[in-house]
């Protein structure tokens, strides 16, 4: 399917999308590594899925992130791209963060910031 020929939907009453507008202190950490003990973070409450908290894109170093060619599509929110995730013990996680680099207006807040499998990264409430 092209670019083009993607489906664009608005969020609404049938699929509601929230983000706050406040940001949240959180923890990051994954398999027992702690990657970020003060990031920043935005909820983002999506119909009937869980919450995702998306952190700003500078609680990590650089270097823990390499660029996957992975992409993803969201009718309501756009194209995701993809990161694999670098620990200091050498192991990578495949593609365990996603970002949205050009998300929709609807959902413009979390532009650039970072959203985490659960099952691979935790990010946690202070």
């Amino acid at each position: 399917m092209s670019k083009s020929e993607r489906p664009v939907l608005t969020p609404g009453p049938e699929h509601p999308i929230i983000v706050s507008d406040h940001e949240i202190d959180v923890t990051i950490s994954a398999r027992g590594e702690l990657l970020a003990a003060d990031a920043k973070a935005l909820e983002l409450k999506e119909h009937v899925y869980a919450p995702v908290l998306y952190v700003g894109r500078k609680a990590l170093d650089s270097t823990q992130l390499e660029r996957s060619e992975h992409t993803s599509w969201c009718p309501y929110k756009g194209e995701a791209n993809y990161f694999h995730l670098l620990l200091e013990n050498g192991e990578r996680l495949e593609n365990a963060v996603w970002t949205y680099e050009e998300p929709f207006q609807a959902v413009a807040l979390i532009k650039d910031r970072l959203g985490f499998y659960p099952d691979r990264v935790a990010v946690e409430r202070v």
